[in-house]
């Protein structure tokens, strides 16, 4: 059963969790959905890409499986592995219980038979796709920062989103009976193979502009009045022009948002804005950056 009906419900749905999407991200999602491909959402880090796959299980009521990729990352990780210290003990179960007077033939028979029991599901450790491709119920697989990952994984990603089974040689194949929707991200650290992009939609995901950020924020901290919503916004859109080391991504205006409500701050002043830099960033160079652009002089 699908997720979403239309491109309004895809909207509608992700907007009652607070995310708020333009009508191009609310199409990809949507066709994602309809089509049963998956998505890629590439951008600078922190303009919701993640969030946007959470969002997308909170509005359904789907379980999110989450793949965090990083450099050196396996297959085994990645996928399934066995538990070698559970097949361990019960190897050395089997031999403590081994008769050293049975025939040759009969310790072959006892050997092919602990064999087949070590390699069964009581000793298997899914992971994040194998879990995802498991799953009995609606499934939200979130791969995320696919390009920090090795080229390797790419080509596992591939065989895996192709036909959503993985084949356990010991078990055999293992299809997906409820297709997860899929969402990949990536910070565009590296270029992805036009394979694996093939098999996707693709969206780029920026820094929202600043009506819809005014509106994520009021959404997520509705007691904020929209004048400090505004300013808050204005200022962060501000640091982002900046050379920073890391620019304030959109959860960060949020929490900025969060703690004016926290101090009861009602006007941005530059008191405040010094006082609470803090929240949005977080590097000392990105605060006396931002310091001198402002012209905070109390804190230098």
């Amino acid at each position: 059963m699908p997720f979403f009906t239309s491109i309004t419900d895809a909207r509608e749905k992700l907007a009652s969790t607070g995310y708020l999407v333009d009508e191009a991200l609310a199409t990809v999602v949507y066709l994602g959905d309809a089509l049963g491909k998956p998505i890629m959402l590439e951008g600078p880090a922190g303009t919701g890409k993640t969030e946007l796959a959470k969002a997308v299980a909170a509005a359904t009521g789907a379980t999110l499986v989450r793949l965090q990729c990083y450099e050196g990352l396996d297959e085994a990780r990645a996928l399934y592995e066995w538990n070698y210290r559970k097949q361990l003990l019960r190897i050395q179960a089997a031999q403590s219980d081994h008769n050293s007077d049975q025939d040759s033939d009969q310790s072959s028979d006892e050997w092919h038979a602990l064999h087949d029991d070590i390699f069964s599901e009581e000793f298997l450790l899914a992971r994040p796709l194998l879990t995802a491709i498991r799953q009995q119920g609606p499934t939200v697989l979130l791969v995320d920062e696919t390009d920090k990952a090795d080229v390797e994984v790419e080509g596992l990603l591939l065989e895996v989103l192709s036909e959503f089974q993985v084949t356990v040689p010991e078990l055999g194949t293992i299809t997906a009976t409820h297709k997860p929707f899929v969402v990949l991200t990536s910070n565009a650290t590296r270029e992805l193979s036009e394979a694996l992009k093939r098999r996707c939609l693709y969206a780029h995901v920026d820094y929202p502009e600043a009506t819809r950020e005014r509106a994520i924020v009021m959404s997520r901290v509705p007691e904020i009045t929209e004048t400090l919503a505004t300013e808050l916004v204005r200022s962060v859109r501000a640091m982002r022009t900046l050379d920073l080391r890391k620019a304030p991504s959109v959860a960060e205006t949020i929490d900025w948002a969060q703690a004016m409500q926290v101090l009861n701050v009602t006007e941005l002043t530059e008191a405040v804005i010094e006082q609470t830099l803090g929240v949005v960033l977080k590097h000392q160079s990105d605060r006396h950056r931002v310091i001198e652009q402002f012209g905070l002089e109390s804190s230098r």
